[in-house]
């Protein structure tokens, strides 16, 4: 353990000295920084050395013999928030970020670099970035690779100032199947030695709603009469009210006056659909000439996320109409 001295702003540090030899008097260590700044003002994390013991049964190893020439660090030299314009949020929305990086050390601060995460289905937009320190403009250098959006600057944040820097990104339906939470890390480098700092990460969580945009889709339909058997409704083929249908989840469904049926916010992917011709007295389904399949009491659909599909029924009346007087 490295005492700082006392009254100062730097915090105690970790160091974990590995012997790897004595001999002779000459004892040889290696030294590593836990917690992974720098140990010497070279920038080292770890360094190896050897020091001149005379007699260690009389004297106690201390680590100013050691003469290990080590470099105190302030902790939490840079701090990192994210915030947002609000909470929740839906597909089509476009929502605005801001990225404070507060300079809370003793040197400046240079080459700062920010790596935001995004989560799926937000799609960032790169003209809406803007940088400011003290209300004054900064130029911010943005690289966007997938989901991960990189901001730069060549500005120096000079101590106890803070960075902001602003975008905006917009929501697709693809959101709905994300997390909703980006993180976002900062890297940087003192002034002074060129030591490495950074913060991380600073995450937010948006509630995603789906409103109208969603992988919900539609499935609509009409049971009809098929004078011609060729499967689809021509004029004169007038629809069938009342007929119940029955999808593979169990839900019943009633046409209405004009044999028309429609089912809202139904999962993507394939379903299944059969109607029940004890609904229709008087009728039977009618014979496809043309597609072997639809001579059947079921369908098979497939629905695309936030798609529609049809489900058509073609019927025939199983009597003849009595010739007028």
């Amino acid at each position: 353990m490295v005492d700082p001295p006392a009254n100062s702003i730097y915090t105690q540090r970790r160091i974990k000295l590995a012997i790897t030899s004595n001999t002779n008097d000459i004892l040889q260590y290696t030294a590593t920084s836990i917690d992974g700044t720098p140990i010497s003002l070279q920038g080292d994390t770890q360094l190896s050395t050897q020091v001149s013991v005379a007699d260690a049964e009389q004297i106690g190893l201390s680590l100013l013999p050691l003469n290990l020439d080590m470099g105190l660090c302030q902790a939490d030299q840079l701090r990192i928030t994210k915030i947002s314009d609000r909470a929740t949020a839906e597909p089509g929305d476009t929502v605005i970020y801001r990225l404070s990086l507060k300079n809370q050390g003793d040197s400046g601060l240079d080459n700062v670099v920010v790596t935001d995460t995004f989560p799926i289905g937000f799609k960032f937009l790169p003209k809406s970035v803007q940088g400011e320190i003290n209300e004054e403009a900064v130029s911010i250098n943005t690289d966007n690779s997938g989901r991960q959006v990189s901001f730069r600057t060549s500005a120096t944040i000079a101590t106890g100032q803070t960075l902001n820097i602003v975008y905006a990104a917009q929501l697709t339906p693809d959101a709905l199947r994300g997390s909703g939470q980006n993180t976002a890390i900062v890297n940087a480098q003192r002034t002074d030695n060129d030591f490495a700092v950074q913060d991380g990460p600073a995450t937010h969580l948006m509630r995603i709603r789906s409103g109208i945009a969603s992988d919900y889709g539609t499935i609509i339909g009409r049971v009809f009469v098929d004078k011609n058997f060729d499967g689809e409704q021509q004029k004169g083929e007038p629809g069938v009210p009342n007929a119940v249908i029955f999808l593979e989840s169990g839900t019943r469904i009633t046409t209405d006056a004009n044999g028309i049926f429609s089912v809202a916010n139904v999962l993507p992917g394939a379903h299944v659909g059969v109607l029940d011709l004890s609904s229709l007295p008087g009728y039977s389904l009618a014979p496809n000439t043309r597609f072997r399949e639809r001579n059947s009491q079921s369908r098979l659909v497939r629905l695309e996320p936030g798609g529609m599909v049809r489900m058509n029924f073609a019927v025939t009346p199983t009597f003849k109409e009595e010739g007028k007087k």
